[in-house]
């Protein structure tokens, strides 16, 4: 498979399902049964009312549809023992193709996170590799400790090979489980985590408690940068959804795209004291509201009242983008959050221990537990919320067609056996 072919959803192929009128039930069983077209009809509808769609002319009928490409030649060698063919066929134009991401190996464990967002259009990029390291680098900034990332390790390493049973359910989560561990560990060195500050690790970069601002201003930083991949993305989506006109004027296009780059340099430059550079950062956001605001005023219907909403839409444009940015900041709140639970359990575990030993180390394992689940569950949840609201809303613009294939119902007599054990 080809880079290209790795970003886009699995490619589609329009085709016919071509056989004899006589055997077309015949043909019609091998499609069902191998559930890889989807026809016109819902995908669990019966054979009789599928055969009934059937274009007949003469001996001959046909039904169109859509499967993906790698498994024509496959059906159509099945097919063909019974006397029908797959027929490629041209894209109808404006007809948008269905929409799959890949579901073998460890790509479709990973494409949950996207398919729960929603369904990828057929045109646009598919994020899911990209989306999966942004929510695993937010949720180790959020849960970096190098005793909890190697804990989750453990779990990873459960849920692969299925032990204990209870968890075969959730195995495709490994991979997510494997990520977050690994960049939990990362940070939890940066911020010299070890189930708490216990020394037992250096301190790479800072401690959250003892210097918080810088630890905001990084995950600003981040957020800054994660919003800088989503927009570019967004750019490309928008080009191959509707062209130019909906890359230049769309707020998740190039005019978006310019009013964020352009601010983020007009901020560089009165940082470093460059003038210059702010000129140029506020001349492209200027161009990036300007573009904005045509796009809002063509949608509105121009006019008076077409002004007074596209101006609305800039203002709500504005403030949103500024609210994108500071909703990264989550990113440093709960890494602090973290590292202050860790700290207080590690304080009373050594205040307590030349006492009571005992209840200094039940203190120490009932503490970690309590920041293991909670504060894992909290970034768990709160990362996927930036990748949702803060970053594919702007990778996204609108909603696929998921891909339906037609499967072949089950007889009664089979659905009896299912239902009976």
């Amino acid at each position: 498979m080809s880079w290209r072919e790795a970003l886009r959803p699995v490619r589609m192929e329009r085709v016919a399902i071509v056989a004899p009128a006589r055997s077309l039930d015949d043909v019609l069983r091998v499609v069902g049964a191998a559930g890889v077209v989807e026809l016109a009809t819902p995908p669990d509808a019966e054979l009789q009312a599928v055969s009934k769609t059937a274009v007949v002319r003469g001996e001959v009928a046909a039904l169109a549809g859509w499967m993906p490409a790698k498994v024509v030649s496959e059906l159509a060698g099945q097919v063909a023992s019974e006397g029908g063919a797959v027929v490629s066929l041209a894209r109808p134009r404006g007809k948008e193709a269905p929409s799959l991401l890949r579901s073998e190996g460890l790509r479709g464990s990973l494409a949950p996170l996207v398919n729960t967002y929603g369904t990828t259009p057929y045109a646009d990029i598919d994020p899911t590799p990209l989306a999966v390291g942004a929510y695993v680098l937010m949720f180790g900034m959020m849960f970096g400790d190098v005793g909890h990332g190697l804990l989750l390790l453990v779990a990873a390493i459960g849920l692969y090979r299925k032990r204990p049973r209870w968890l075969s359910r959730l195995h495709r989560a490994w991979p997510f489980a494997v990520g977050a561990g690994l960049t939990s560990m990362l940070f939890g060195l940066f911020y010299g985590e070890f189930f708490g500050p216990t020394g037992v690790v250096p301190v790479l970069w800072v401690r959250p408690l003892a210097d918080p601002i810088a630890l905001l201003a990084a995950a600003l930083a981040g957020g800054a940068l994660l919003l800088a991949v989503a927009y570019l993305l967004g750019v490309v989506n928008r080009w191959r959804e509707g062209g130019w006109p909906a890359t230049l004027y769309s707020p998740a296009g190039v005019a978006g795209s310019a009013l964020f780059f352009g601010l983020g340099l007009a901020l560089l430059g009165w940082y470093a004291k460059l003038g210059w550079l702010s000129i140029v950062g506020g001349v492209i956001a200027v161009v990036g509201l300007i573009l904005a605001f045509a796009g809002f005023y063509a949608g509105a219907g121009g006019g008076a009242s077409g002004t007074a909403q596209a101006m609305i839409q800039l203002f709500d444009a504005v403030v949103r983008l500024g609210a994108n940015v500071a909703s990264f900041a989550r990113l440093a709140a709960f890494g602090l959050t973290h590292a202050a639970i860790g700290s207080i359990v590690w304080s009373a575990t050594t205040g307590l221990w030349a006492a009571t030993p005992f209840a200094a180390a039940a203190i120490f394992l009932l503490g970690n537990v309590l920041a293991l689940t909670i504060e894992g569950l909290v970034a768990g949840v709160q990362a996927l919320r930036l990748e949702y609201y803060e970053l594919f809303s702007r990778v996204f613009q609108a909603e696929g067609r998921p891909f339906r294939p037609w499967h072949l119902p089950p007889t009664s007599k089979e659905a009896t056996t299912c239902s009976s054990g």
